[in-house]
């Protein structure tokens, strides 16, 4: 059951991780068994309290609906603010540790199955941006909310519905294919990578890359080439687990003081 009053300790938990994630990354202490830990606390608070959820909370804020969001709707946008914020400054860390929906995808990925890898970020592109105007125009014009069809709430409040096994199926695709739901369909996901492609700080390579292409072929989301824009860096950290040289990616600030390799022309 999802408690309304208690969402907003969601919403605490994710502002202090946010800068936990980042503190951890910046200082080279980041260890993945903390990642797996961070990530299975965020699924809990899911069904626990159905928080921190942004993508469900943007989409009551875009129906103008109250009681679904839990409190006024003025703090709830400045909610989505700040992560929007904190993005930019720091990369997609809610995206990656701190969003239910995204973590849930994440620990599926984990399990040791054969993977399908897209190479065409366009579609995945395409596909999510398409959804977004057709998730603003059905709630403005129609006041219908259409991620209750991915059954994300169900989901979450163990309510076996129709849609409840919609999103189960997704969780079991994201066995196979890497986040489905945040690459193709996810609303505040589109949000956040226009200012993700600007993050002041995010993993580069530096003077020491003797460009193996070992992080290119590790990276789901086929962001790790020298000129991505690491939009949709989920910064999974796969890329720098599988650098042969010490030093050679680097979670840093953009035009910091690490040397880093030119743009070929």
């Amino acid at each position: 059951m999802a408690y309304l009053e208690f969402r907003f300790i969601g919403f605490m938990y994710a502002l202090v991780f946010f800068f936990v994630l980042f503190v951890l990354w910046y200082t080279k202490r980041w260890r993945r068994w903390q990642g797996i830990v961070i990530l299975a606390i965020t699924i809990g608070l899911g069904f626990l309290i159905f928080s921190p959820i942004i993508p469900w909370q943007f989409q009551q804020i875009v129906l103008r609906d109250i009681q679904g969001i839990g409190g006024p709707i003025g703090i709830a946008v400045i909610g989505i603010l700040i992560m929007l914020v904190l993005s930019f400054l720091f990369g997609r860390f809610y995206c990656g540790y701190l969003c239910p929906v995204g973590a849930v995808q994440e620990l599926s990925y984990l399990v040791p199955v054969p993977k399908f890898r897209l190479k065409n970020k366009t579609i995945p592109y395409l596909s999510r941006w398409a959804f977004f105007l057709v998730f603003i125009g059905a709630g403005i014009m129609l006041s219908q909310g259409i991620l209750s069809l991915f059954g994300i709430r169900d989901f979450f409040n163990l309510i076996f519905s129709a849609a409840f096994f919609v999103f189960l199926a997704i969780v079991g695709l994201s066995f196979f294919l890497y986040r489905p739901f945040c690459r193709f369909f996810c609303p505040f996901g589109a949000l956040v990578s226009i200012p993700a492609m600007g993050s002041r700080f995010r993993i580069q390579r530096t003077d020491a890359c003797i460009e193996c292409g070992k992080c290119e072929r590790a990276c789901p989301t086929n962001e790790a080439k020298l000129a991505d824009l690491k939009a949709e860096c989920y910064l999974c950290h796969r890329c720098l687990d599988v650098c042969p040289v010490e030093g050679a990616l680097e979670y840093t600030r953009v035009g910091g003081r690490v040397n880093r390799l030119k743009k070929k022309e």
